[in-house]
C-alpha cells in the first residue's frame, strides 16, 4: 500500500522546466498517489533575492539560450507535448503572470489556471501575455473578472506572493521548478524521474518502482 505524500511544487511561468514538468504531475499523481501542491513564484525575484544568478556574466553552457532551447524541445518531444520557444517571441511581466496565478489559488483554481498560462507561454502562437490575457484565461476557469481584477491588485495577493517566495528560499529552493517532499528538494524537471523513485521506494520503503514508465 502506498502512502500518499504531500509534494510542493515551487515554478514560474517563464520558466521552460517548470512547463515541461507540469504535463507529467497528472502522472506523477495517478503512478504515487501523491497529492501535488502548487506554489506560483517569480523565479526572478527568487533569484534576486538570493544573490547568485547563473546567468550571469558568461554562464556555464548548460545555461545557454540556444542549449537550453534545444534541450527543452528535446523533453517535449519525449512527454509528447507541444512547444513553442518564447524567448523573442512573447513579451511578458513575469510579476504579473506571478500574481495572477497567485488569485487563482486564491479561487482554488491554481493548477487549471496556471495550466493554461503555460499554454499561452509554450503551446499558443502569443506574442504577447498581458492582463487581458490573464484575465481572459481566469474566465475559462470560472473566475468573473472582476473578482479576478480586485484581487490582482490587492496587498494580500503581494503578501501571499512574498511569503511563497521567503518559504521558497527558506526551504532551500535556488530555481524553478522546484518539488519538496518530507524535506527532500528536487530541483529540475530531469528530476522528475528521482522524485518518482523517492516516493516509490524512500518515502514508501517499497521496491516497485518502474523508472522508465511515464518518465
Amino acid at each position: 500500500m502506498i502512502k500518499s505524500a504531500n509534494v510542493d511544487f515551487y515554478y514560474s511561468i517563464g520558466s521552460r522546466y517548470s512547463y515541461l514538468a507540469s504535463t507529467q504531475i497528472d502522472a506523477l499523481k495517478t503512478a504515487t498517489g501523491c497529492h501535488v501542491e502548487w506554489h506560483p513564484i517569480n523565479s526572478a525575484r527568487l533569484i534576486s533575492q538570493r544573490e547568485h544568478n547563473p546567468f550571469a556574466s558568461k554562464p556555464s553552457g548548460q545555461y545557454e539560450w540556444n542549449y537550453r532551447e534545444l534541450d527543452a524541445q528535446r523533453w517535449a518531444k519525449l512527454y509528447g507535448v507541444p512547444y513553442l520557444e518564447p524567448r523573442g517571441r512573447v513579451q511578458f511581466d513575469s510579476e504579473l503572470l506571478a500574481r495572477s496565478c497567485v488569485v487563482a489559488k486564491q479561487f482554488g483554481k491554481v493548477a487549471e489556471y496556471s495550466h493554461l498560462l503555460f499554454a499561452a507561454m509554450f503551446q499558443n502562437s502569443l506574442t504577447q501575455i498581458d492582463e487581458r490575457e490573464c484575465i481572459d484565461r481566469a474566465e475559462i476557469c470560472g473566475i468573473s473578472t472582476k473578482d479576478f481584477q480586485i484581487a490582482l491588485k490587492a496587498q494580500e495577493t503581494t503578501n501571499q506572493l512574498d511569503e511563497a517566495i521567503d518559504r521558497a528560499i527558506n526551504a532551500g529552493v535556488f530555481g524553478v521548478p522546484t518539488f519538496i517532499v518530507n524535506g527532500e528538494l528536487f530541483w529540475g524537471n530531469d528530476r522528475l524521474i528521482l522524485l518518482r523513485n523517492y516516493l516509490y521506494n524512500d518515502f514508501n520503503s517499497s521496491s516497485c518502482f518502474s523508472p522508465l514508465l511515464n518518465f
